[in-house]
């Protein structure tokens, strides 16, 4: 099975050794998705909404690198620092997804990989 590794151009670099995705035949596997703009700049800073915008911006350009779309996503991970991000990433998340309900799990974490993000996502899709 090849197996190919997906940075888009419209992504921010990643921040360490990893790339923003996988593709190993159908599936996807995308890297937990970070509030950065294209740039690496954190978007939003206090800001759930504004940082969820831009994690599922960056998760849907992503997807679109390696061929599928949200609606290929068969599972998703969001991880927040408190628990009272949830309404907003949710609402976030359901402007994004409209009635695609993909298996999911909430997290609620100390620490992100960068300081300030309040989120991230990341997620597997099945390409059709």
């Amino acid at each position: 099975m090849s197996k190919t590794f997906i940075n888009p151009v419209n992504v921010h670099a990643p921040i360490m050794p990893y790339s923003h995705a996988l593709v190993a035949g159908k599936t996807v596997y995308i890297s937990a998705q970070l509030p950065l703009d294209q740039s690496g700049k954190l978007v939003g800073p206090g800001d759930p909404t504004a940082q969820a915008e831009q994690v599922f911006k960056n998760l849907q350009a992503v997807l679109a690198a390696a061929g599928a779309s949200l609606n290929d996503v068969v599972k998703l991970t969001t991880y927040l620092t408190s628990l009272e991000y949830r309404p907003a990433a949710m609402e976030v998340r359901n402007r994004f997804f409209g009635q695609h309900r993909a298996p999911s799990i909430l997290a609620i974490v100390r620490d992100l990989p960068v300081e300030g993000a309040l989120l991230e996502v990341d997620g597997i899709a099945v390409i059709d």
